[in-house]
């Protein structure tokens, strides 16, 4: 098969927190029906991601959220990749993010059955590689309707 041409990524994530960054968002959609992160800095030591809520999530689904995506990580998923181009991408697909000069053919991330999307980030092979997840901090903007979350990783 011949090697299709992507857009160029513009930041160099770290694997295993980026690969986290895709089960958090997948986990925030099934819990709160909310889209993927609209804001999110990934880096090694700590990251953060903004959600659209309407209200801040209780103490306790804050706990859910971190127990439900370390669930996730422990069972050891692999992280695969499936190039298509744009008129065959699934429509669970979110492409908002997608800039306007993106290539016809995307990449899409799969994490075992759990979630799909399209990215150009560099990813852990498996899950298993990731470490704990967990929450260090969240705070909610209600003007704006924003749950800031920062979280880290560790072994």
């Amino acid at each position: 098969m011949e090697q299709p041409i992507l857009n160029a990524h513009n930041k160099e994530e770290y694997p295993p927190m980026h690969t986290a960054e895709h089960i958090l968002n997948q986990t925030m959609v099934r819990m709160f029906g909310c889209p993927r992160s609209r804001n999110a800095h990934i880096e090694r030591k700590k990251s953060k991601c903004d959600y659209l809520l309407d209200a801040c999530p209780t103490e306790a689904q804050v706990l859910e959220i971190e127990h439900r995506v370390n669930e996730v990580i422990a069972q050891h998923l692999p992280v695969t990749y499936e190039f298509v181009k744009r008129g065959e991408v699934p429509p669970e697909v979110d492409l908002w993010k997608l800039p306007d000069d993106a290539s016809e053919t995307l990449r899409l991330v799969r994490i075992g059955d759990y979630d799909l999307c399209a990215c150009v980030g560099t990813h852990v092979a498996n899950t298993s590689e990731i470490g704990r997840f967990q929450i260090i901090s969240h705070d909610y903007d209600s003007d704006r309707h924003v749950w800031r979350m920062r979280f880290k990783l560790s072994e």
